[in-house]
């Protein structure tokens, strides 16, 4: 499988909601861009595992925040629950400032520990 690419800059779960459950102005917007720009991929049965890359302008840019906002975008476009995965794998690369963007990657988990 290869890695898909979204050409939008990958923002924080800080950004996005305001309190605990509510989207913030700019979380509607990002939300509403994302449901244009992923497209529907073939989703595994099962568990998932899926691998990101965050190409960000900053360096102090936060991985984690980033993944859960563009996950729930993902699950939502592709019509499962993020409860199915079981493996996630980041990478971060620094850009320079317009070239930011996430690349993502969504396989059947498998695991020799089980």
């Amino acid at each position: 499988m290869a890695f898909t690419e979204i050409n939008i800059k990958p923002v924080s779960v800080n950004c996005i909601y305001t309190g605990k459950r509510f989207l913030s102005p700019a979380g509607k917007q990002y939300k509403k861009a994302l449901a244009w720009m992923i497209p529907k991929v073939c989703i595994p049965d099962g568990k998932l595992h899926i691998r990101y890359r965050f190409y960000f302008s900053s360096a102090g840019s936060d991985t984690a925040n980033a993944e859960k906002a563009f996950t729930d975008s993902l699950a939502e476009k592709n019509g499962f629950n993020d409860n199915r995965v079981y493996k996630i794998e980041m990478e971060k690369f620094v850009v320079p400032k317009g070239q930011e963007k996430i690349q993502f990657e969504i396989l059947p988990y498998t695991s020799t520990s089980e």
